[in-house]
């Protein structure tokens, strides 16, 4: 089914059928079979026809509701859905699809993952939506992503969040911590509350429990020419230093660390007596692999090797990948292998913080 802003019926889609929305000026038009097409309107909204029918837009298929909007890019497509129904999409796509084994790292995520979004709610609401599917919130698929799992860990944990002094906690999480996990205020600015402390994420018997990951270790490298089209490419943006200035790189190093080990600065010598310094989070965007994604993590070592003039290759080694402030994915999963709870896992990356019933 589609529908006009004000809900009331606009045409009815039949099952299988695709049809299409496209922008019209500072509206959207829905174009059906046989040359049908709407008027121009503010927004669309799709649902099934009756309850639990789901509605597919390109490619991935959701519960609940659609909203469509237009933007100045084309389309914002909206998922209204409940908070459970959302967890069910969020938590296997943040996770992937694990074993019996792993059942009680599932189930921290599906706490981790509720709080956030409690704790986010009308983040984006300017934009008419609370979260985004992707990694600046957190990553959601919809329906086709979701496992058996990935659903009894939300169903598990129901109504469960983190709290500190009676509000959901920042739930940041990430990938691989690589062994420690960093203060908050390494990373984000305000971000001191006393659950946000680095904690070292090691056994026992001193094994670290995200070495599991394949992230855990990795390397990048750069030759002369590589690293100054990486700078001239990405320098400028986050430091305002023109692509001009950029002409050869003659120094490469650390200068500052943070407590928890990861590079708190770099200073670049860009030639002419030219040195400028980039914090240690905002290197991550300046140093790119030829992947182009932003560097795996802030955890790392560098060596610049050159002719006594310029920099002619630059190796950098480093542990784990993400911010690394909170919640350690793959240390989830390694806790949990070693026979911890969830509640134990939740309370070593978020130390303070208490679990609460919500609902």
């Amino acid at each position: 089914m589609a529908g006009k802003p004000d809900g009331s019926h606009l045409a009815t889609i039949p099952q299988g059928q695709t049809w299409q929305v496209t922008p019209t000026g500072p509206r959207l038009t829905l174009h059906g079979q046989a040359g049908w097409v709407s008027p121009p309107l503010d927004a669309i909204t799709l649902w099934g026809a009756a309850a639990g029918i789901p509605v597919r837009v390109n490619g991935r298929t959701y519960r609940g509701t659609i909203e469509l909007h237009p933007d100045s890019g084309g389309v914002t497509v909206v998922n209204r859905v409940d908070l459970e129904g959302y967890l069910d999409g969020v938590v296997s796509a943040e996770m992937g699809r694990r074993d019996p084994a792993d059942a009680e790292a599932l189930r921290a995520q599906a706490v981790v993952s509720r709080t956030y979004a409690m704790r986010n709610f009308g983040r984006w609401k300017a934009r008419g939506f609370d979260v985004t599917g992707t990694v600046a919130d957190q990553v959601y698929g919809g329906l086709l992503v979701e496992s058996a799992e990935g659903r009894q860990a939300v169903a598990d944990t129901r109504g469960l969040v983190l709290t500190y002094q009676g509000r959901p906690i920042e739930a940041f999480f990430y990938s691989t911590c690589g062994g420690r996990t960093a203060d908050g205020t390494e990373v984000f600015r305000g971000a001191a509350e006393p659950y946000l402390k680095s904690i070292a994420d090691e056994a026992p018997n001193g094994s670290v429990y995200c070495s599991i990951s394949p992230r855990f270790h990795w390397r990048e490298d750069w030759n002369g020419e590589a690293l100054r089209e990486t700078l001239e490419r990405n320098l400028p943006a986050a430091t305002g230093v023109s692509r001009d200035q950029i002409r050869q790189v003659v120094g490469f190093r650390i200068t500052r660390r943070t407590g928890s080990g990861r590079v708190d600065q770099v200073a670049i010598g860009l030639g002419g007596g030219r040195e400028i310094r980039v914090d240690g989070p905002t290197i991550r965007r300046v140093l790119r692999p030829a992947s182009g994604e932003i560097l795996r993590s802030s955890a790392f070592t560098l060596v610049a090797d050159g002719d006594g003039r310029l920099v002619t290759h630059l190796t950098v080694e480093g542990m784990g990948a993400g911010h690394g402030v909170g919640f350690c994915q793959w240390g989830a999963l390694g806790r949990a292998r070693s026979g911890q709870r969830f509640a134990t896992i939740l309370a070593a990356y978020f130390p303070g913080a208490r679990l609460e019933r919500r609902y």
